[in-house]
């Protein structure tokens, strides 16, 4: 069975490259600076295809690709507000650090440990699953969630996996996994969010007052704790990740705590449903990691948080690049990965 990761000193180590590496690199202040981009090693036509084909081609509605701190592309609506989807899973991931960090969550703790059940009830098995087995899709309790946007259609029958044991992408996990985070902490995740993210990366448009929890809570108890930001904001997020938790000389997130979020617990072999391993993607603590073959060259230790209708923050170490992709959903647009896909690959040709 798994259990959690520790922050390991070669984690530490991990995290220590950046400012030797990027001795360039700036944090944005209340605005994001314009970075000279053919100084920065990027081909501008290229740069221009990214746009064209993000114009022409996908159903984007902001864009911002980022060096080492400053913005070398921006598309779209950067400032708009909307949902994330799924990529509230990644920042939430985040959020657990400091309290890992400071023994108020204990990953190893079961659901038995914090009373949890739900309104079908879980079985005393079921019960055994942890905190950690939550946060990296590995509890083996396929209870039905409270909201859509899974793959809990290709689950096998409750009571075939032992907790720890097999991973499968299930909204009921990473709505427990809010849940237990918010009994454990007594802190709501939107003020958490506020209070370890917004305001220490100074972000530029957050609005506490439109973040809200939603779900069908006659199926189960634990709502979607979904999110509202804009693209420049979830490149903040994202070149914090890429800064190993480090803000303009402050540590905002644990030393270390980017890297074990990011380091694969799944790797891509052991992805279910067994398609997923056709794929590039091992999984994290609710980030997806590439894996495998396609784990190489601008590839190489990048991961990214993914939502629905294409909402994206890619994070390419190799490239010191961050990558924000936003697609509001209203109408029926979508971005799917395929596209965005198509979108990463001229960017990463477009860097010099």
């Amino acid at each position: 069975m798994r259990r959690p990761i520790a922050l390991l000193p070669l984690l530490l180590l991990l995290a220590m490259p950046f400012q030797a590496a990027c001795q360039d690199a700036v944090f944005p202040g209340e605005i994001w600076e314009r970075a000279p981009a053919a100084e920065y090693g990027w081909d501008l036509d290229q740069l221009q295809g990214v746009n064209a084909f993000a114009r022409d081609s996908s159903n984007t509605t902001g864009l911002m690709v980022v060096d080492r701190g400053k913005v070398v592309l921006s598309f779209g609506d950067v400032e708009e507000l909307s949902y994330l989807a799924s990529v509230r899973k990644s920042i939430l991931a985040m959020l657990y650090g400091e309290h890992v960090e400071n023994g108020t969550i204990d990953l190893s703790q079961t659901l038995a440990d914090l009373g949890m059940d739900d309104v079908q009830g879980l079985s005393d098995a079921e019960k055994q699953a942890t905190i950690f087995d939550l946060i990296t899709a590995r509890s083996g309790i396929y209870h039905p969630a409270s909201n859509a946007g899974d793959n809990s259609a290709d689950a096998p029958p409750r009571g075939s996996q032992e907790p720890g044991s097999y991973f499968l992408y299930n909204n009921w996990d990473f709505n427990a996994a809010g849940a237990a985070f918010e009994q454990t902490t007594g802190r709501n995740i939107y003020d958490e969010l506020e209070r370890q993210l917004a305001l220490p990366l100074q972000f530029q448009d957050w609005n506490r007052d439109v973040q809200r929890k939603s779900g069908n809570t006659s199926r189960s108890r634990y709502q979607a704790y979904h999110v509202w930001l804009s693209t420049r904001d979830m490149a903040r997020i994202g070149y914090l990740m890429l800064s190993g938790g480090e803000w303009d000389g402050q540590q905002v997130l644990p030393e270390g705590w980017a890297q074990t979020i990011t380091t694969i617990v799944t790797p891509v072999e052991e992805m279910n449903p067994a398609r997923f391993r056709e794929n590039e993607f091992g999984y994290g603590y609710m980030w997806w990691v590439w894996d495998g073959p396609e784990a190489t060259g601008p590839f190489e230790g990048a991961y990214t948080g993914r939502g629905a209708y294409g909402q994206y923050i890619t994070v390419l170490p190799a490239l010191d690049v961050v990558v924000a992709h936003k697609t509001k959903s209203a109408y029926g647009r979508s971005t799917g990965w395929d596209t965005y896909s198509g979108i990463l690959e001229r960017i990463v040709a477009a860097k010099r």
